[in-house]
């Protein structure tokens, strides 16, 4: 790879050692009282919905925490605060635990796992494009960014590694114009994700910034992560810790680069968070009405694992990763000491059940609104504990169909 692309880092265990922060301590102020010298009551926190898409399995469709613990197999962590979480197993698909896994919720940029995987092959990464001032229109006040600027070029490469490093929603909208606008990208995003009977998912827009009626689901967020795992450049640029951004282009001079770091602190170590053995992706989020979010993959021996959290009720910054670490803790632990509770379908493409009735989309769901193949090729590249990228996918996961696959609407037992 030329020194004008990114420059991928791969980091040895001892790099990724966390730096330990330490933030000046300050007294929490004290709530104003109601009058009457007492705090003000919390606000309850939102209920889910009674009656849930049943894609996977009808125990997934029930509110609160659904597991089928055998003997011998470990309790689930304590204190988790997630409105919705899924533990599920990345090859076989099956889901080991799972809590309000179909709750329709806002996504935050874990949005953009969609986002990739529906227009990364269609844009050869090393494609220059000089970015316009029409490009940049729509990105959201207070967006993050990566530091795309006006009439610079940048490589797809360089840009894809702005999305998952930086989430960058400046390079989403320059991408998004590549594809054909906005417009047309949220509507690719769409079909993409009916396909993969992701039918929580409402796309409004493609960088997951929030608005109104964007949404889905844990499942959903799960289903998306594993299927952007079966591609090459979707795994390298999610399991990307750091890497080389161009920076400023000047007539006569050579191109500025400035390094960016993965906002993943589960693979970087940042905040004080130690980074996760085996952690291989995905990708995080944190806006106003999703709070924090997060898909991620990991692998420990054999085993091969997506987890994701959404907007957990404790506060902190690091509330999602904590909770996050724990169900991989349990999920490893756990795998083949518990009944699933549901399975991840394949895509519509791919499914070959004949029976059972279609799956339920987002236009019909009675939660709308109400929330806030077989192929193989997912390398989840681990080495030691360390996060490797492996250009070619030394290690690939199978990703297959849980065996006597039962319709949608039906427990897997």
């Amino acid at each position: 790879m030329s020194a004008k692309t990114t420059a991928l880092t791969v980091l040895s265990a001892a790099l990724l050692v966390p730096t330990m922060l330490v933030a000046p301590a300050h007294a929490a102020p004290s709530p104003p009282a109601d009058g009457k010298g007492r705090p003000p009551k919390a606000k309850a926190a939102p209920a889910p919905p009674v009656s849930m898409s049943t894609v996977g399995g009808s125990l997934l469709g029930q509110p609160g925490t659904q597991v089928n613990l055998l003997p011998g197999a470990p309790q689930l962590p304590a204190n988790l605060t997630g409105r919705s979480w899924i533990v599920a197993d990345a090859e076989s698909g099956e889901v080991l635990a799972a809590h309000n896994a179909h709750w329709r919720l806002p996504p935050a940029s874990t949005m953009k796992m969609l986002f990739a995987d529906t227009v990364l092959p269609s844009l050869p990464k090393d494609q220059v494009h000089k970015v316009t001032e029409a490009d940049m229109e729509g990105v959201g006040q207070g967006s993050s960014l990566v530091g795309v600027k006006e009439d610079h070029d940048y490589s797809v490469h360089d840009l894809w590694l702005g999305v998952f490093l930086r989430s960058g929603n400046d390079a989403v909208h320059v991408l998004s114009a590549m594809n054909g606008g906005v417009e047309k990208t949220v509507k690719d995003m769409q079909a993409h994700a009916e396909e993969l009977q992701a039918l929580d998912t409402h796309v409004v827009s493609p960088d997951g910034y929030d608005a109104p009626e964007q949404v889905s689901s844990a499942y959903d967020l799960t289903l998306v992560a594993r299927s952007g795992l079966q591609k090459q450049d979707f795994r390298e640029y999610c399991g990307t810790v750091s890497a080389k951004f161009p920076g400023l282009q000047e007539a006569g001079k050579p191109r500025d680069y400035f390094e960016i770091q993965n906002t993943n602190r589960l693979m970087t170590g940042a905040g004080g968070i130690s980074p996760y053995k085996g952690i291989a992706g995905v990708k995080n989020g944190n806006t106003t009405m999703a709070g924090s979010t997060f898909t991620g993959a990991a692998q420990q021996g054999a085993r091969k694992l997506l987890v994701t959290v959404m907007n957990p009720d404790a506060g902190g910054a690091n509330s999602v990763y904590e909770e996050t670490a724990a169900l991989f803790d349990w999920g490893f632990s756990a795998a083949g000491k518990v009944k699933p509770v549901g399975e991840l379908v394949p895509p519509k493409s791919e499914d070959t059940s004949s029976h059972g009735s279609p799956a339920q989309s987002h236009e019909n769901s009675s939660a709308a609104g109400k929330g806030a193949g077989g192929g193989a090729g997912t390398a989840l590249g681990v080495a030691g504990g360390a996060l490797a990228v492996l250009a070619g996918g030394a290690f690939v996961i199978n990703r297959r169909w849980p065996r006597g696959r039962r319709s949608q609407g039906e427990d897997l037992v």
